[in-house]
């Protein structure tokens, strides 16, 4: 599954951190492609047991991590487990079947 990253109109290059919960049933191949997201800032990357994110070429892999993680069954317990762990979720999608998804990161 390609994850394409792009800031919102309104910003033309996103400078905040980041963190993505990439859950899936079975063991995923996250390839990544990001645009205009500036080099060096922290985003985490937590997968499902046995999957993995692809970086494109140049430095945004210096400064993301990712991690294994044994998620709740349920989206409902997700998302309750990604507010308690964080505080907030700001975007929540869940797709049965696709190979390319798109988000917008921003204010």
């Amino acid at each position: 599954v390609t994850l394409h990253l792009n800031p919102i109109s309104s910003v033309h290059i996103h400078q905040k951190p980041l963190v993505f919960i990439l859950n899936s049933p079975l063991p995923l191949v996250w390839k990544l492609k990001t645009e205009r997201l500036a080099p060096g800032i922290r985003r985490v990357f937590f997968v499902s047991l046995g999957s993995v994110v692809q970086f494109e070429k140049g430095n945004f892999s210096l400064s993301a991590e990712t991690e294994e993680k044994l998620f709740p069954d349920k989206n409902e317990h997700l998302l309750q487990w990604a507010q308690k762990e964080y505080g907030a979720v700001t975007s929540f999608t869940e797709l049965k079947i696709s190979r390319n998804i798109y988000i917008k990161v921003g204010e």
